[in-house]
């Protein structure tokens, strides 16, 4: 089996992704690196070395290099122009969640990788995580009966280092973060549910982070340059965004289309960094306690008086990999894709529906808390996408 030659669009953040594509002999191989900063560009040579191409612009990737497939690990704001480019010219396409800032650009998305027959894949890894296939796996079941309600709080506590001294911060380049946090929660609550959001209505504010007048304007450094686990309380952060308009707090309630209701909370000035997702169905509930290896999954499965101790326990598994082994298993689900096509764990439609869900979301919320209905997808897209993109 010949090695795919995979180009990686962007090497900041996520770059660290890419090493997973990287095997040469087994299957894939990293031939081109595209950043157009010269740190972005050497970085990524001192992971691959002088047999990788380093170029600036993805036009260069384009006029002087074959690949196979992308791997689009820019900021948010980019994965859209970036795939409507490699999709064009038919390129099999991943791009990071969220899948784009704008619901408008997910759907042209759509209609150009169906109409070029080019197959593209969204970087959901949270599907790949082990807190969430075991969740699902209990869903699947019919342990708990039908799924009724499900809730997810989101303690974001590094939220002041990783989102609000960068470009996250800004509307004009994150909508809202209800996108680059939310848009995992709430492909989650859809995959648990069976179903998507229909209609959407919030609540939330720039509680914190927008009191704090010292700023800085850090485009010339990394999270990891200015990240400081020390930092306690909140209102003690220095050096953010010159421009923050983006909430510190959000508050959703989704009714989705097959009747379950859900709520998402997500708050970044929380002393603790974990999700909590509380499925009800009706026979019995589940809910995890930690989301890593080793944590656990209470299940409740008869009536008890006050909290109690769950009927049973589920310990999450521990897995090798960034996100507990959540990364190396999408890359390895993203080849696998190019390679054969066919259904696939993670789901571009249900990406879609994400993205929708939280841009309404920050659109109700910065609208009185006014309910948004959300546009659904052409039928005869969602057959194509959910058909496998056969």
């Amino acid at each position: 089996m010949e090695d795919l030659r995979i180009g990686i669009i962007g090497f900041g953040a996520r770059g660290s992704l890419s090493r997973h594509a990287h095997k040469p002999g087994e299957g894939s191989r990293v031939t081109v690196v595209v950043d157009p900063s010269e740190r972005g560009r050497e970085d990524a040579r001192a992971r691959f070395g002088d047999e990788v191409a380093y170029v600036a612009s993805v036009d260069e990737l384009l006029a002087e290099h074959e690949v196979d497939a992308v791997m689009i690990l820019a900021p948010d704001f980019a994965h859209a122009g970036i795939a409507l480019q490699t999709l064009g010219a038919g390129i099999p396409t991943f791009t990071e969640k969220p899948m784009a800032i704008r619901v408008e650009d997910t759907d042209a998305m759509l209609q150009l990788a169906m109409e070029k027959r080019t197959r593209l894949f969204v970087g959901h890894n949270m599907r790949h995580m082990p807190v969430i296939r075991q969740l699902k796996a209990i869903v699947d079941s019919g342990r708990i009966g039908r799924v009724r309600a499900i809730w997810c709080r989101h303690f974001v506590g590094a939220g002041g280092d990783f989102y609000f001294k960068d470009w996250h911060a800004e509307r004009a380049r994150a909508t809202s973060l209800l996108l680059q946090k939310g848009a995992h929660d709430i492909d989650v609550i859809h995959w648990l549910a069976g179903g998507y959001t229909r209609r959407v209505s919030g609540i939330g504010d720039l509680a914190v982070y927008g009191d704090i007048s010292d700023r800085r304007d850090n485009s010339d450094r990394r999270m990891w340059d200015w990240f400081d686990a020390e930092t306690w309380p909140p209102t003690e952060q220095k050096e953010l965004n010159p421009t923050i308009d983006v909430e510190d707090i959000s508050m959703l309630n989704m009714t989705l289309d097959n009747g379950v209701l859900a709520s998402y909370e997500q708050c970044h000035f929380t002393p603790d960094y974990w999700r909590n997702y509380t499925v009800i169905g009706d026979a019995g509930r589940i809910e995890n306690m930690g989301d890593g290896g080793g944590d656990q999954i209470h299940i409740w499965e008869s009536r008890k008086g006050g909290p109690g101790s769950p009927d049973a326990v589920e310990v999450i598994d521990r897995g090798d990999g960034g996100h507990g082994g959540a990364d190396p298993n999408l890359v390895g689900e993203f080849l696998r894709f190019v390679r054969e096509g066919g259904a696939t764990d993670v789901s571009v439609i249900a990406a879609r529906e994400a993205v929708a869900t939280g841009v309404y979301g920050a659109e109700s919320i910065r609208h009185g808390g006014v309910p948004y209905d959300i546009p659904e997808v052409p039928a005869e897209v969602r057959a194509y996408f959910d058909g496998g993109q056969a």
